[in-house]
């Protein structure tokens, strides 16, 4: 009689522990009834009926992805190897378990597909340079095609970029004659300017005498203070002058003293005896 009463009141304690459901804040329960959807549980305690009711988990958390590497071509014809992390996470439970089989895995794929084909429209150099305008670029891509799931992407990170050895001594050598050039630029600004302040320079000391003697001042201490046997003496090109001018005028006054005047020659003969 007591085996009678208990039967039903077993079965009736273990088909409430099998309705008992509890999730964690972090986690989201579809409910199917008779296989159509009914609502999203959770998070705490709530019950589903057995074999009528169907409940799949959500995670809401980010969620971590590896992108394999991906062989790229970009659009200079090079070669390269591409590997990167997704974060993504779900925001419509709903969506994430109905439109799609796997979210995981078809987010995977998609993030595949589409590393290969937005960095195939780049250079080398912007692969290398402007990472982050094409994980912007990636991520915006992802995001628009994987909102009908119900994901959002929250960022793309481009984590390696390999090359042959022949294209990473191609780039070493572009990188050494780009600093060449700049070495080159340099100089020629440094000495376009020296030309400049030694232009201003003499300018200044064609206008003002003393500063010319103060500098010729300086020369000579400098060349004092050196062991050398050998001594330079600047001399400016207007005493030069000068002296120049005082020579010509002495030869002329020679000249003219030892010229015979125009009467002496008058009065002395063809044989120079003195007609008077």
């Amino acid at each position: 009689m007591m085996i009678s009463y208990l039967v039903p009141v077993v079965l009736v304690v273990l088909l409430i522990a099998a309705s008992i459901r509890i999730l964690p804040e972090y986690k989201r329960g579809v409910v199917f009834f008779l296989g159509r959807y009914q609502a999203v549980k959770g998070p705490g305690l709530f019950f589903i009926i057995p074999l009528i009711q169907k409940m799949e988990v959500v995670d809401l958390r980010v969620i971590t992805m590896d992108v394999p590497e991906q062989d790229v071509i970009s659009r200079d014809n090079v070669t390269v190897r591409v590997n990167a992390v997704l974060y993504f996470r779900v925001v419509d439970p709903e969506k994430a378990i109905i439109q799609v089989e796997n979210f995981v895995v078809a987010t995977s794929q998609l993030a595949q597909t589409t590393l290969r084909s937005v960095l195939g429209k780049h250079d080398l150099d912007e692969m290398l340079s402007e990472r982050d305008r094409l994980n912007n670029d990636i991520q915006e891509i992802l995001d628009t095609q994987t909102e009908d799931w119900g994901i959002k992407v929250a960022n793309v990170e481009i984590k390696h970029v390999d090359l042959d050895e022949s294209m990473i001594r191609a780039i070493a050598r572009q990188a050494e004659a780009e600093r060449e050039r700049r070495a080159k630029v340099i100089h020629a600004e440094g000495e376009l300017q020296a030309s400049q302040k030694l232009v201003e320079a003499a300018n200044v000391m064609s206008e003002n005498g003393a500063a010319l003697q103060l500098r010729y001042l300086q020369t000579m201490s400098d060349m004092s203070n050196r062991n050398s046997s050998t001594i330079v003496f600047p001399l400016p090109m207007d005493i030069m002058e000068a002296f120049k001018a005082m020579g010509q005028g002495g030869a002329r006054t020679t000249l003219s003293e030892r010229a015979p005047s125009s009467s002496q020659r008058t009065e002395q003969g063809g044989d120079g005896t003195d007609l008077g």
